[in-house]
């Protein structure tokens, strides 16, 4: 008896085995194919697995148009001259102050110096002088009739001229009493207090001179080589004011950190409404361009770093296509660069790439 209950648990352990491992087998044998699922999953773990379906994506089919190019650039306002008023002899300020903000014009007296003893050094250099071109005048005349040596008219001449040098001096001297302002602006600063001490190199006051003004800015190597000296340019200020001018100023030499030229629009300002330092945003006027309109969204960036935006080409693939940026607006960005006819895919650029089949939907050109 217990050899057959050995035999029997060996064929049922068998049985159970053959069930579980080769089911599909027992079943076709029996004549039943396997279920549907499990004929499904036999062909997915089989077959190669499909080719890639064609990518959806929104297009812009457009047109290049004509535009008016411009150099776009930051920059700020300067005053067109700014100098700073010194003293070159000592002295006390005996002139009342003029404030801040006036308005001065060329050859106005700024501060006054007390004149002190230099009237009488004057006077005295005065008196030197006569009474050398006394001495040379007699000199001379004794030269002539043979009773002075010409060592002595010599003396006598170099007397005279060390008196008229003096002279001069002295006369200068009270000339740099009076500052003036060099030419019409307005006072940076207060100009020097009633009574203080000036010594050589101190400071009278400040003028500027903002009308015309300067609107500066600095262009990239990429953009030095369309601009031009004598075109229109335009600026919108910070506080939203526009103005128009010409550009006057283009530098031969980059600035050496930066490696951008420093460019100068001349602006009139009669009202001064301008100050100097506003910020400012610049365009400068540059030949036209044939240039797309499409969203900022759409450009995009090739594995190299260039910026460009995705086009579908005619068999219905993806190809990137550089492009270079000309003008940012409220409806998008002016690109060149482009075919005249061109296919943009605005939406799904980043799911494709060069040679992948796409499906577009197009949508139209904003005008």
């Amino acid at each position: 008896m217990r050899i057959v209950s050995v035999i029997v648990a060996v064929l049922v352990t068998a049985f159970l085995y053959a069930l579980v491992m080769h089911r599909d087998v027992l079943l076709s044998i029996a004549g039943n194919e396997p279920p549907a699922e499990v004929a499904a999953v036999q062909t997915r773990d089989t077959a190669a697995p499909p080719l890639s379906e064609a990518v959806r994506v929104v297009a812009l089919a457009s047109t290049a148009r004509q535009i008016e190019d411009a150099v776009i650039l930051r920059g700020e306002t300067q005053a067109m001259r700014e100098v700073e008023l010194r003293a070159e002899t000592s002295g006390r300020v005996v002139s009342d102050p003029l404030r801040r903000g006036s308005r001065v014009t060329a050859g106005q007296v700024i501060c006054k110096i007390d004149i002190g003893t230099r009237e009488a050094m004057l006077a005295e250099a005065e008196a030197r002088l006569s009474d050398a071109q006394i001495n040379f005048a007699a000199a001379d005349r004794l030269s002539q009739d043979g009773f002075a040596s010409s060592t002595r008219v010599a003396t006598t001449e170099a007397n005279l001229r060390s008196a008229e040098a003096a002279l001069a001096a002295a006369a200068k001297e009270i000339e740099r009493l009076t500052i003036t302002a060099p030419f019409d602006g307005i006072l940076e600063s207060d100009s020097a207090e009633l009574g203080s001490l000036l010594q050589p190199g101190g400071l009278c006051a400040t003028v500027i001179q903002l009308d015309p003004i300067r609107v500066v800015g600095f262009a990239p190597e990429t953009e030095v080589g369309r601009i031009e000296t004598g075109v229109m340019a335009g600026a919108r200020l910070a506080t939203g004011q526009e103005v128009v001018g010409v550009v006057s100023f283009l530098s031969r030499s980059a600035d050496p950190m930066t490696r951008t030229f420093r460019v100068d629009i001349e602006v009139a300002n009669p009202d001064l409404t301008i100050r100097d330092g506003q910020t400012a945003q610049i365009a400068i006027a540059a030949p036209g361009a044939l240039a797309h309109l499409v969203p900022q969204s759409a450009l995009t960036l090739n594995d190299d770093g260039a910026l460009g935006v995705r086009l579908v080409d005619a068999d219905n693939t993806a190809r990137f296509a550089p492009v270079r940026l000309l003008r940012d607006t409220v409806n998008g960005v002016w690109v060149e660069d482009l075919p005249e006819q061109a296919n943009i895919i605005v939406t799904g650029q980043e799911y494709v790439s060069d040679g992948v089949p796409v499906v577009a939907t197009y949508r139209e050109a904003q005008q």
